[in-house]
């Protein structure tokens, strides 16, 4: 059981590592204006889901196995309201909240997935929060992604396997596989194959 604990843990981690990465690539390829465009009226801009993911992971990961994860001093409505807010204070607000997702589930020991945190009053197992949030943090980075590749359109840089170039993606693997090399993850092979290739 703990091996199976500590691999689900170490894949987590990465998984959110890789989220991140996945959204800052797509953010580093839109202009300022684009950063805060509203493609219609009920849409949200990639500054208003930048602030949103970041007022989240302030909320939820600090003292992550001792209290709510919905904090006091949260005030969720205004995560999607653009006051006084530029690129670069969301993007450190952004920074903030990772870092603190990072410094509370990096140490993470199998026996702390014997534990149960508050979401709302809501009991969670370790798993059941750290699964929430990352399919809810995967969700709004689907969402980045998509305004992004609008904006760029045939400007877009892929962050994933290009179109009709499936074939030449599993030959890559192989030949990497034969070699002897390997990725630390899935996502860095994609990385390289698109550093190498395209």
């Amino acid at each position: 059981m703990r091996e199976i604990i500590e691999n689900y843990h170490a894949d987590a981690v990465q998984s959110f590592r890789n989220y991140k990465k996945m959204a800052e690539r797509a953010i580093e390829q839109v202009s300022d204006e684009e950063f805060f465009t509203l493609i219609d009226a009920e849409a949200n801009s990639i500054g208003t889901i930048v602030k949103h993911i970041a007022g989240n992971l302030n909320s939820r990961w600090r003292d992550f196995l001792t209290s709510d994860g919905e904090k006091d001093d949260r005030h969720r409505d205004t995560e999607f309201e653009l006051i006084d807010d530029t690129r670069e204070s969301l993007m450190q607000f952004w920074e903030r909240g990772w870092q603190t997702l990072f410094d509370a589930i990096e140490p993470l020991t199998a026996d702390d997935f014997a534990l149960t945190v508050p979401i709302r009053g809501e009991p969670h197992t370790i798993v059941e929060a750290i699964n929430r949030q990352l399919t809810h943090y995967s969700y709004h980075i689907g969402q980045i992604v998509l305004l992004a590749k609008h904006f760029r359109s045939a400007d877009w840089k892929t962050l994933s396997v290009p179109k009709n170039r499936s074939a030449e993606f599993n030959q890559f693997l192989a030949d990497k596989q034969a070699a002897g090399e390997t990725a630390d993850s899935r996502h860095d092979s994609i990385e390289q194959y698109l550093d190498e290739k395209v």
